[in-house]
């Protein structure tokens, strides 16, 4: 008789569900667990401007479209409660049992604080690299946050407020974003349509970054990065790439007018879309710069004083009576913390071109 196959999922985000649907598929028992209090991840606490950057026929389920009732896709965060009661997800787990040359997964529950143990033969780590641990930039001694008479926050704050509270947090204040990815920009957004351009919103970055307009052709985008046209453009270091990548930029710096900004950046976009770099444009980001509602600077290095930030090599403060840092999050910390052994945790090296969950099937305790 086959010992039932039992697998511990770590994050109920999409990865996480999805994760546990396939386990399903292949006989094996599943226990998924949450740290939040409902499915969703990462897509539980959003901005309220926040739309998805994809279109539906990259993020759609392949076995789950999304039905015509939905008009936009983008406003679509997260599965769906009909996707998850589709999919039965929960219907798998069972009860745990111990053997040896086994994973241990010991979590508290969150209502009634009680420790359990739970063995499972496999595990899968789905928690995410961009939620809980915040990444907060190192500053010298007496030039952090603290000589700020003001308040300073991460974007994951800003995100854990309900919309409500956060339209009344950002109302009447000068603010400055600290990023240039796409929590600052849905930021920056929310902030210059608060004040307008009588307190703009000022965004501080270090480097520029390629973004995608919403009104992209994400078709072409599909068909020449995401199939195995793509292959082409690994045949030798340097070849074919460029001519694509040249075509996409053209058109990028062409439709949101970058040069005129400064906004060009220096990397080739193949190189932003290797390491996962973009994001979408929010729709009127650069009317409402030219506007003056939105005032962007770069500065590659910053600090605090009691007035605001101190931008390096730049005498006068730039005043602010709150700072958002989207300044993104500890992936590595994140994934490292999970684990008790030391050894794991010396051992865990992501690095910033990783992108993806986490399969880890040697090394049983």
């Amino acid at each position: 008789m086959q010992m039932e196959k039992k697998v511990g999922i770590i994050g109920a985000g999409m990865c996480g569900l999805l994760a546990c649907k396939y386990s399903l598929s292949k006989g094996y028992t599943p226990f998924v667990f949450e740290s939040r209090g409902s499915i969703g991840g990462v897509w539980t606490q959003t901005f309220k401007t926040t739309k998805l950057q994809t279109s539906r026929s990259l993020y759609q389920f392949s076995d789950f479209p999304w039905p015509s009732s939905v008009p936009d896709p983008r406003n679509q965060l997260g599965p769906s409660d009909e996707e998850v009661q589709a999919w039965d997800l929960w219907s798998g787990t069972g009860e745990p049992f111990n053997s040896k040359g086994k994973w241990k997964i010991t979590v508290q529950d969150r209502n009634s604080l009680s420790i359990e143990v739970y063995q499972v033969g496999f595990v899968i780590l789905c928690v995410g690299q961009y939620s809980d641990v915040p990444k907060i930039p190192k500053y010298p001694a007496g030039k952090g946050p603290e000589a700020f008479r003001g308040k300073v926050i991460h974007s994951m704050e800003y995100a854990a407020m309900d919309f409500d509270t956060a339209a009344e947090f950002i109302k009447g204040k000068k603010i400055t974003v600290v990023g240039f990815q796409k929590s600052a920009l849905d930021i920056a957004m929310e902030c210059s349509a608060a004040n307008g351009a009588l307190n703009p919103c000022r965004l501080l970055y270090r480097t520029e970054h390629w973004s995608i307009p919403k009104h992209y052709p994400w078709w072409a985008l599909a068909y020449v990065y995401f199939n195995r046209f793509a292959e082409l453009l690994l045949h030798k270091p340097g070849e074919g790439k460029w001519v694509i990548s040249k075509f996409v930029e053209t058109y990028i710096t062409h439709k949101l007018s970058l040069a005129k900004f400064g906004m060009v950046p220096e990397q080739s976009f193949y190189k932003g879309i290797g390491s996962c770099m973009l994001s979408s444009m929010p729709e009127e980001f650069y009317d409402r710069v030219e506007k003056g509602s939105i005032v962007m600077k770069k500065a590659p290095k910053f600090s605090f004083c009691k007035e605001g930030i101190v931008v390096e090599g730049e005498a006068t403060p730039l005043e602010t009576d709150l700072v958002i840092l989207a300044t993104g999050f500890k992936g590595d910390d994140k994934l490292k913390d999970i684990f008790v052994s030391t050894t794991f945790r010396n051992h865990i090296i992501i690095g910033s071109l990783f992108r993806g969950n986490a399969f880890i099937r040697e090394f049983p305790n």
